[in-house]
């Protein structure tokens, strides 16, 4: 939510609207995703890759800590899944083209800034290992967020507008003047404190006449926010005369702000006021829209979910989520961050948003390539999905979903078919009841990679590496030789840190080139102003798209592999500076031989890996006969073996890959003789 120009406007009278905080011992409300994006926004971080997330997540582990240091206790409220009445679906269609056009401008060395597609996910990780508490609402977090500040007394930290709407009994302070960077002492103390500002609902009110502060949800919706822009206000607005004044703030930008204050301080109270911006509309629709404007100021009412309860060893109680008869494994898994709003918009509202990164906007969208992945993951919510169909009407065909995704530089909405499942697989109540053996399977076969492969693999990698198979496999992506390279020595980083980390001193001797080798990939990052290409960028979208709906399906069947550490998986920076290297001065032989550890686990990633491949991969340019027919062999398309078995065609190719035997060093060697 967010109401247009009123954020601004505050913060243009600072002095009239905010008091100076030293905030420290005291809990405080967080906005989940107002913080995980101020901090991806405003930390310095390279945006263009698809993802700095070791960066990212050592700036949200400085956040925290500083407020540790201020004894500061913190509760994060992160949203859900869309509202079931699907009444942000024009705000949300809108800023999902916004967001690709600053994705291409991104892609072509402009400004901008995008989430990287695992953001939401390292950020709850972060939240996991620090033991920070946090919930995730149902759907929109906003009014959970007031009611539990106001249960507890304490302030509440967004950078949401709506919070200044909002009757906050200890207030509301914004994320950009939250100065966590710059903790202080108290004088003759040695308590830290963090300079803040804090919003004053009481100051704004008496800046305007007094005004009742409860004509404040009317004029949020009058002036227009996520909820509502209806065609119809603007004509109010258009025939209202608006006191004197409101058109000379700073270059008319507050005009609307300023001028609705001013003429809705002039009534006592919302009815009347409403009572006279329906005389400025035609008869015909004064009901209609006075109904839909008392609906949307419903919006800033207390919460009937009570948070306290949760944090505080309880379940997690939404009425809506109880209304519509979702199983109790999924509340709970949903409350917990444990399954994504990906799959409660799947499950509710039979649609899901495809987010856009920085990729080719000229080749079909990224997600593309894991559609085979979200359609297995419908097919375990289907019948679920159709059951809650009898409680509102939903206009799909039965047995599909839709799919807002980008098609060139716009948006589409595309209807996919579920794929039909085993009657023991399609009830959702009991997904939970299936052994470990069915549900690891499923994974499996889905991602089209047998158990026997993935045995040398680490235990946090084999999702990782199942999804790389899956990736290699396909005829969406293009990835050569240097991409699946780059890829795997990325991983290692993980492994890497926690070498130089342990506390075994012993292990850190017989690892000496542990931090090397950790160094100088490091090294191997690119540097700032570097020019993006498009290709390699697209090769490790679709890669991390991949990723995303595989960890998805992962913990829809409760988490058969175990979920991978995000934070230390993928560097876009990394990986994209390792493709240059590898393509001008650097082998993979030469890195590895600084740490014989991290080249044994390279191998054992290599060699999962490899067979998936088309041989194309490994041959020099000019000697491959077979491009345009291998892919026919090697690709598996689930909805033709669905249900059933590996197809068998993975496996014989597997075994006719005569580059099989290959070790790393031949394969270097290759892959020298391509570049000249």
């Amino acid at each position: 939510m967010g109401i247009r120009g009123l954020m601004s406007f505050v913060e243009d009278h600072s002095n009239e609207f905010f008091t100076d905080l030293k905030l420290r011992d005291t809990k405080i409300i967080i906005d989940g995703y107002a913080l995980f994006h101020r901090l991806c926004f405003n930390s310095n971080l390279e945006l263009r890759y698809g993802g700095d997330y070791d960066s990212f997540a050592d700036v949200v582990q400085n956040f925290f800590e500083s407020l540790f240091a201020c004894n500061i206790c913190p509760y994060v409220v992160l949203d859900g899944g869309c509202d079931i009445s699907d009444k942000k679906l024009t705000t949300l269609k809108d800023r999902a083209k916004e967001k690709i056009q600053v994705a291409h401008s991104l892609s072509i060395g402009g400004g901008g800034c995008v989430c990287p597609l695992l953001i939401r996910e390292v950020f709850i990780q972060v939240l996991i290992k620090l033991q920070v508490c946090f919930v995730q609402c149902f759907s929109e977090a906003d009014r959970d967020i007031m009611t539990l500040a106001n249960h507890w007394n304490c302030p509440v930290l967004s950078s949401d507008s709506d919070f200044c709407i909002f009757d906050l009994k200890t207030g509301f302070c914004p994320l950009n003047s939250f100065q966590w960077r710059n903790m202080n002492v108290i004088q003759g103390t040695q308590d830290y404190y963090i300079p803040a500002k804090c919003f004053s609902l009481d100051a704004l009110c008496h800046y305007f006449s007094n005004m009742n502060k409860a004509l404040l949800p009317l004029f949020a919706v009058l002036c227009g926010n996520d909820h509502i822009n209806l065609p119809m206000m603007e004509r109010f607005l258009s025939q209202v005369r608006l006191p004197p004044g409101a058109a000379s703030s700073k270059g008319r930008r507050h005009h609307r702000v300023l001028g609705l204050l001013n003429w809705l301080s002039h009534f006592a109270n919302p009815t009347e006021a409403l009572n006279n911006v329906l005389k400025y509309l035609p008869k015909k629709d004064q009901e209609n829209v006075k109904e839909l404007l008392c609906c949307s100021m419903e919006e800033y009412h207390q919460s009937q979910v009570k948070l306290q309860d949760f944090f505080q060893g309880s379940t997690y109680v939404c009425p809506t989520a109880l209304n519509l008869g979702l199983p109790e494994w999924v509340q709970v898994a949903l409350s917990k961050g444990q399954l994504a709003p990906f799959i409660s918009d799947a499950l509710v509202l039979r649609r899901t948003f495809l987010h856009t990164q920085v990729e080719n906007m000229q080749q079909p969208n990224a997600h593309r390539i894991a559609l085979p992945i979200r359609q297995i993951i419908y097919g375990l919510l289907l019948n679920a999905s159709l059951h809650l169909e009898s409680m509102f009407w939903n206009p799909l065909p039965p047995q599909t979903f839709s799919e807002v995704e980008r098609i060139h530089k716009n948006i589409k909405t595309s209807i996919v078919d579920a794929v039909e499942l085993p009657k023991d697989h399609s009830d959702l109540s009991k997904l939970t009841e299936l052994s470990l053996a069915r549900r690891q399977a499923l994974l499996l076969e889905t991602l089209k990679v047998k158990q026997t492969i993935l045995d040398p693999v680490p235990a946090l990698l084999k999702l990782p590496i199942a999804v790389s198979c899956y990736w290699l496999q396909s005829t969406e992506a293009k990835a050569k030789l240097h991409h699946l390279q780059a890829l795997l020595l990325g991983m290692l980083m993980g492994p890497l840190h926690a070498m130089i980390n342990s506390p075994d001193k012993e292990h850190l001797q017989q690892e000496g080139g542990a931090k090397m080798l950790y160094d100088e990939l490091r090294r191997m990052q690119t540097r700032p102003g570097m020019r993006l290409d498009l290709d390699t960028a697209h090769v490790f979208c679709q890669w991390q798209c991949c990723l995303q709906m595989a960890m998805y399906l992962n913990q829809l069947l409760s988490t058969p592999l175990p979920e991978p550490d995000l934070t230390r998986l993928y560097n876009g920076s990394l990986v994209h500076g390792l493709c240059q290297q590898l393509l001008t001065s650097t082998s993979v032989e030469s890195l590895l031989s600084m740490c014989p550890k991290a080249k044994q686990l390279y191998e054992h990633l290599f060699n999962a890996t490899r067979s998936f491949a088309p041989a194309e991969l490994f041959l020099p340019k000019g000697k491959s006969n077979s491009k345009k027919k291998k892919p026919k062999k090697r690709s598996t398309n689930w909805s033709k073996n669905r249900g059933g078995p590996i197809s068998n065609t993975r496996c014989s190719h597997a075994g006719s890959n005569r580059f099989g035997p290959l070790m790393v060093e031949n394969l270097e060697e290759e892959e020298t003789s391509e570049l000249e």
